[in-house]
């Protein structure tokens, strides 16, 4: 399929820690000169601890962004050069305490593809080992434990809202759950 639009002018108008902003002249189809604005945050990796009895460690958290505590996995930013496991590792061990031996890669999602540019990493983590929680200053976290199953029934009923714990936890649910 060919793009509708054709990139004229690209601008760009911030350029934060986290996040990138661009200010784009595009024409479209018919010959219509519009603006686009195109979002780019930096890369992250979602993980999503499942023990031998299909128990498996969320994490309940107030998000600055939506002014709300949401229910999710395992998730964060990728460090300039680090591999998406390496993120998923560390993020394991910052936020609930634990290492894995295993860290089964489930692909990554795009979350917003219409203006924002943001690839998460999706993993499993098994083989779980207690290791002391390394939260970061910004972090208030509740660690949630629960059945696979029962996290699949927080995604049906519209508990969990973060798309890529979503994705992971039904992803994980067809791969060990069924």
């Amino acid at each position: 399929m060919d793009a509708p639009v054709k990139r004229l002018s690209s601008r760009q108008v911030y350029n934060g820690r986290i996040v990138k902003l661009w200010e784009e002249r595009v024409v479209q189809r018919h010959g219509t000169e519009t603006t686009y604005e195109r979002v780019e945050i930096k890369s992250g990796a979602s993980v999503l601890a499942v023990d031998e009895d299909l128990q498996v460690w969320l994490v309940r958290e107030w998000k600055y962004a939506l002014n709300r505590v949401t229910l999710e996995v395992v998730s964060g930013g990728m460090e300039p050069d680090e591999e998406p496991v390496e993120a998923a590792r560390r993020e394991l061990r910052e936020e609930v305490g634990l290492e894995a031996a295993t860290y089964i890669p489930l692909g990554w999602v795009d979350p917003f593809t219409t203006m924002l540019s943001c690839r998460n990493y999706l993993f499993i983590a098994r083989g779980l080992t207690p290791v002391p929680v390394e939260h970061e200053e910004g972090e208030s976290i509740e660690v949630v434990r629960m059945s696979l199953a029962d996290a699949v029934h927080c995604v049906e009923r519209g508990e969990i809202t973060h798309g890529s714990s979503a994705v992971l936890i039904l992803r994980a649910w067809a791969m060990l759950g069924r």
